[in-house]
């Protein structure tokens, strides 16, 4: 799954990595290391410009929520549930398979952070002798620096009590699809703790290589089989994974320094 990552690119450096057309920047979102389900988050996405003449599609940066909130929705309640979409499924869920051919998106992320359950924790938890085990982060993130782009859908969600002209009338929402974890070796993997990815989490978010970046932003592409096939995860061994002060598990906490890099887990018990 993913359930927490950061981004603390410039939207100048996002605009210039992903060639983007259009962007506000009023609408800029000051770096964030703990990026968590209902926050405001950058996304790349192609549609055409608001009240402009040509209905060509304009590759632009923009400012949306994240968390799905389906059209059809009575209510955007739900949407904190809907932060991720099964790279399996996503083609025929309600919720997820009209975006999925027609509003599809990029995050962009510096990486994204999981939490493992160290063996000897997880003993006292099987024995119930320890209710709530500690867990230790990882940070998860491009071997070679590279920006970590998760594939992405977004839809439009019509507030009914607002009038038309209202600036919060519609709400603009996104959701993270997700993949099986790799189970092969990571491309940098830390000197103590998990040697996969799937050690980490069975789920992973998918990220997208940059020859997929042109055909999955394109909404001219509504054929399902060929879309999915742009959800093959990537070649194995382009990530690396170390341990991260559990600072970064308080959603309060945000900075550089919960990207800290660890000798090893925080706990020696953890593995």
């Amino acid at each position: 799954m993913c359930g927490r990552y950061a981004a603390s690119r410039r939207p100048e450096d996002l605009v210039g990595i992903f060639e983007v057309e259009k962007w506000e920047p009023e609408e800029t979102l000051a770096p964030d290391w703990n990026v968590a389900p209902t926050k405001e988050v950058h996304a790349v996405l192609e549609r055409p410009l608001k009240d402009a003449g040509d209905s060509s599609p304009v590759r632009q940066l923009r400012t949306l929520k994240w968390g799905l909130a389906p059209s059809w929705a009575k209510t955007p309640e739900g949407a904190a549930r809907m932060i991720n979409a099964r790279a399996e499924t996503v083609h025929e869920k309600p919720a997820f398979r009209r975006p999925f051919l027609t509003r599809r998106c990029i995050l962009p992320a510096d990486g994204y952070y999981e939490w493992v359950t160290g063996a000897g924790e997880r003993e006292l938890e099987v024995e119930g002798k320890k209710k709530r085990p500690r867990k230790q982060p990882y940070f998860v993130t491009p071997a070679d620096g590279s920006v970590f782009a998760m594939a992405g859908l977004y839809e439009f969600w019509r507030d009914r009590t607002l009038p038309d002209d209202h600036p919060q009338a519609w709400r603009v929402t996104c959701s993270v699809i997700t993949t099986e974890a790799e189970t092969g070796p990571l491309g940098v993997a830390p000197a103590e703790g998990p040697r996969s990815l799937a050690d980490i989490h069975p789920r992973m978010p998918l990220m997208l290589t940059p020859d997929r970046w042109d055909p999955w932003l394109d909404p001219s592409r509504t054929d399902p089989d060929e879309l999915r096939s742009l959800l093959e995860p990537p070649p194995g061994g382009l990530m690396r994974a170390y341990a991260v002060p559990t600072a970064v598990s308080n959603v309060r906490n945000n900075g550089p320094e919960l990207l800290e890099e660890l000798a090893g887990p925080e706990e020696a018990t953890l593995f």
